[in-house]
């Protein structure tokens, strides 16, 4: 029992560590309008589109927000 409560852990920080990995934050700032667009965090960027937050059926774990966009090919 203790083995398999140590490799769940050992998988969970893993998992974690690799979720942490694959975001990045960009920093907030001010359109040429004025209007300031606050920091968030986006996927690495990458040749695919279905790995992103805003894609239909991802969720942001950072808002809670389900993505509502198709891929495009």
């Amino acid at each position: 029992m203790k083995r398999i409560i140590i490799a769940v852990a050992a998988i969970t920080t893993l998992f974690l560590a690799t979720q942490a990995m694959a975001d990045e934050y960009v920093r907030g700032y001010t359109r040429q309008d004025g209007t300031h667009v606050d920091g968030y965090y986006r996927t690495d960027p990458n040749n695919t589109q279905y790995d992103n937050y805003s894609t239909k059926g991802n969720v942001n774990p950072y808002t809670g927000k389900a993505g509502t966009k198709i891929p495009q090919y």
